[in-house]
């Protein structure tokens, strides 16, 4: 009793003394910073700044760069926005569910499936971005470092803009602020317009940005003048390709390899091992990414939970759900620098290919991409499974080996499992994050880049040139590209070696529709492999096996043609 009796005289003075203020209910809310408190701060405005780079979407979600929605890996999903493409029921009714608001929070399955759908998250940083550079148009606060942060913000909004019209053509060019209750009536822009107001933003970013910063550097990860000049070529040679230029336009072509060109002598180098340059971290030593996104132990992501299969962790993830296909798997070239199948779908004589191993003599980026029955990776990290992957069932079906699909539906069902940006060494679990760094722009890609433009351009030289660069990686070493091969042959030659090169990389979903070939490579269908096992003898039979999924696109029909598979000789 003595306690409340002393207590309670405090609380009623305290409560006199604020009835006694006018404005009583006029306080500042306690969980948020109020606005003129955050522009009226450095710090608070660093940071408000430093937040503007979550508006990129990086690749480590469940569909591991959209792979999932292409011919690079099985879809396993059969919820959460991933099985609108498995089961071909997507419409703009629905289409939303590969998407979330930032606010109030992130659905956490939309975010997973990598904003796919990006207009509302977008356009919600768009609006970010804007209020940032209006502040800093007038702000009289002193910031040594406010021309950088400024041209950051364009080169980000630039970069939003790119996410958007690769998706969705023209939309919408919004570069002002609006207030609650303002009037606005919104048009959409014309590809064109958007392409233009993409230029115009990065060419006002690049004066006021370092050319690069050193992998090495703190400031690694911040927008640079070559990752202005990186987004530009991209986004030059989406527009001069056939979806959003079906004239052809030369002349597009040409701002697309000027654009590619003014990188080609920064002093970037392809990194020697393909495997390891995608376990790095920002702070490690490369010199081929121009621009990443940076993950730590306090923000680092889980990619291994969803791409990994149950030989990893009993429970808790390691769904093995993005098994690479049979069909990717067919686009690796030999050592020899010969492709497995002839256009007709036959076995090539001149590859050495033998369908009884499928493994033995491909382009080495094949082996770090891909983990296959008798593959030894991170032993370490799964001490009481077998060494290698066994991924075999015996010709009764009675056995099987420790990673076969019919051991667990955490095995997937192509009989592969995704190797490339999983963790070699080190624990697997899933309470370490990972903080491999997300790609966005490497020296390989513009070399791409480069040589499709220069092919389309009629410099089929040139176009095989820095087509063989990338093949010459030390570590890859493919013979070059023939010179005899020239056209059309050519053609696919260049937009195989994308394939390859930028495989789960968020690529081959836009360049397949980029190029017009999405109603060929979307409708066919989806192969894994088939390992039947003599468990007498222990030799195994290899085949191709539906995984059970087909890909269509809205309006599209299933036909013959498009469902055909090469017949193995």
């Amino acid at each position: 009793m003595k306690t409340i009796k002393i207590i309670l005289p405090v609380v009623l003075v305290v409560m006199l003394s604020i009835s006694c203020k006018k404005n009583v209910l006029d306080i500042s809310p306690q969980d948020k910073l109020a606005d003129e408190a955050v522009w009226s701060d450095p710090k608070l405005i660093e940071a408000y700044h430093n937040e503007l780079y979550n508006s990129q979407v990086h690749g480590f979600n469940v569909s591991m760069g959209y792979s999932k929605y292409t011919d690079e890996t099985f879809n396993s999903l059969a919820c959460c926005g991933g099985d609108l493409f498995k089961l071909n029921t997507y419409n703009p009714d629905n289409i939303g569910s590969l998407g979330a608001n930032i606010t109030p929070t992130i659905d956490f399955w939309a975010s997973s499936n990598g904003f796919l759908y990006n207009w509302n998250i977008a356009y919600q940083y768009m609006r970010k971005i804007n209020v940032f550079l209006d502040k800093m148009a007038t702000t009289t606060v002193n910031l040594p470092n406010k021309a950088r942060m400024v041209a950051e913000a364009k080169f980000l909004r630039a970069f939003l803009y790119f996410n958007l019209i690769e998706r969705f053509g023209g939309v919408p060019i919004v570069d002002k602020v609006y207030q609650l209750g303002d009037q606005a009536n919104f048009k959409r822009n014309t590809f064109e317009e958007c392409v233009t107001f993409i230029a115009k933003d990065i060419m006002e970013a690049m004066p006021d940005l370092p050319a690069k910063y050193a992998s090495t550097d703190a400031n690694y990860g911040r927008a640079t003048g070559d990752a202005c000049k990186a987004l530009l070529s991209r986004t030059y040679l989406y527009a001069a390709s056939p979806l959003f230029s079906p004239s052809k336009d030369v002349q597009k072509w040409q701002k697309a390899a000027d654009a590619a060109e003014a990188l080609l002598n920064s002093g970037y180098d392809l990194y020697p091992d393909y495997q390891k340059l995608f376990e790095m971290k920002q702070g490690d030593v490369q010199n081929e990414v121009i621009y990443s996104r940076g993950f730590s132990a306090t923000n680092g992501h889980n990619a291994p939970m969803d791409h990994l299969n149950r030989r990893f962790q009993a429970n808790g993830g390691w769904w093995g759900s993005s098994g690479p296909t049979a069909n990717l798997v067919d686009s690796y070239d030999m050592t020899n620098g010969e492709q497995p199948y002839l256009p007709d779908g036959t076995i090539n004589p001149l590859s050495g290919y033998n369908p009884q191993n499928p493994w033995a003599n491909r382009d080495p980026r094949l082996e770090a991409s891909v983990i296959h029955d008798g593959s030894v990776f991170n032993p370490g990290a799964t001490p009481n499974a077998p060494t290698a992957f066994e991924m075999w069932v015996s010709e009764d079906g009675s056995t099987f080996g420790y990673d076969s699909y019919k051991k667990t539906g955490d095995n997937p069902r192509t009989n592969t499992v995704l190797k490339k940006f999983m963790p070699s060494t080190g624990p697997i679990n899933g309470s370490t994050p990972q903080v491999q760094q997300w790609p966005f722009f490497r020296i390989a890609e513009i070399y791409l880049n480069y040589a499709e433009a220069k092919f389309e351009l009629g410099d089929e030289a040139t176009a095989r040139t820095y087509v063989n660069k990338v093949r010459h990686r030390a570590g890859v070493n493919l013979p070059d590209l023939p010179a005899t091969l020239t056209g059309e042959a050519l053609r696919q030659r260049i937009y195989n070696e994308r394939r390859v090169e930028l495989v789960f990389e968020m690529h081959r979903f836009f360049d397949v529709r980029r190029w017009g070939i999405a109603t060929t490579t979307e409708n066919a269908k989806i192969y894994g492999f088939d390992i039947i096992k003599n468990v007498t003898t222990g030799v195994k039979t290899y085949s191709n096996s539906v995984a059970g999924q087909n890909r269509y696109l809205p309006g599209l029909q299933k036909s013959a043609a498009n469902c055909k598979r090469r017949v193995k000789a």
